[in-house]
């Protein structure tokens, strides 16, 4: 290797290194950040404030409570619904679909992805809303309303129509990684179970969706994180009220949402930081669920001896 050829791939091999530990610094930086503007809340409500439904600025009494909650179950029924969804039809345009039809219905999911989340947040306001009040939650309290899920006021928006406004946003996430991961089993795997006699279903449980199971964690992981921080398209149907019931009929809010509505007209400094302190809280729960997936990519890891 001659002088220069080492020279350009000591110089490439330190660009990759800035580029890698830029991105580190960046979220270390956020992080710092968040600290630094939510420390007179920290300072005045300690670790209360992630444990108070508490939400009144007149009164400088704040609390992340109902805020965790809605971002909570919002999220989990989004990915309640899209990650099974999301790995049926990528089985589906992979195993199932002619090349063509795999193409377009493939292209068509995708194409949600580049739909701003505001398109979503009014979709769901005027179409999907009224949608949910005339039809879905009556049928829904008329079969299931012993469970204290389905009861309550029957507006349209609330914490269910947000998680399915969700659920139709980070779909295509969901989708298309699974798709890829599918589409990358070695042909001779599927080949092979196929002549042991398996049933395509047999072949999709019991080879491709294991072979794949890093990739496809890895989707999920990608939904879940556009599901938790989800601002407009969720601001729009979630009603918006700082409260905590089990009705999914009800109107809530999440971290973002209340971002979004409240950071403009906190004048006040206790406001203001304990509104940084609620960026801070979500920020911690993106980042556990990127170190308790990785922890758990690592079991699966060394479960199949190091392997794929």
């Amino acid at each position: 290797m001659t002088n220069r050829r080492r020279k350009a791939d000591a110089a490439f091999k330190w660009l990759t290194a800035a580029c890698a530990s830029a991105v580190a610094l960046v979220t270390l930086g956020i992080a710092i950040n968040l600290l630094r503007h939510s420390g007179l809340s920290i300072h005045k409500f300690g670790l209360a404030f992630l444990v108070s439904p508490a939400w009144n600025p007149v009164t400088g009494q704040f609390g992340a409570a109902t805020s965790i909650f809605g971002t909570v179950v919002s999220t989990a029924i989004a990915m309640l619904v899209a990650a099974p969804l999301g790995i049926v039809i990528a089985v589906f345009l992979v195993e199932l679909a002619p090349p063509v039809l795999s193409r377009f219905v493939g292209g068509a999911i995708e194409l949600l992805a580049a739909i701003p989340s505001i398109i979503f947040g009014m979709w769901g306001l005027f179409v999907l809303a009224p949608l949910m009040s005339d039809y879905a939650q009556p049928a829904l309290s008329k079969s299931l309303g012993f469970l204290p899920f389905f009861r309550g006021p029957m507006m349209g928006i609330g914490m269910l129509t947000a998680g399915l406004i969700l659920a139709l946003m980070v779909l295509p996430f969901m989708c298309a990684v699974t798709r890829d991961v599918l589409a990358m089993v070695p042909p001779v795997l599927k080949e092979s179970a196929h002549g042991m006699g398996a049933t395509n279903l047999e072949v999709v449980w019991k080879v491709s969706i294991p072979y794949g199971l890093r990739g496809i964690v890895g989707g999920f992981l990608l939904a879940l994180g556009r599901a938790i921080g989800e601002t407009m398209a969720v601001t729009f149907v979630i009603g918006n009220n700082h409260s905590m019931t089990a009705s999914l009929f009800a109107a809530g809010n999440t971290i973002a949402s209340t971002l979004a509505n409240e950071f403009a007209e906190a004048s006040e400094p206790l406001y203001r930081s304990a509104l940084v302190e609620l960026g801070l809280v979500l920020f911690l729960i993106a980042t556990a669920f990127q170190v308790a997936a990785y922890f758990w990519l690592g079991r699966l890891r060394a479960a199949a001896g190091g392997g794929r």
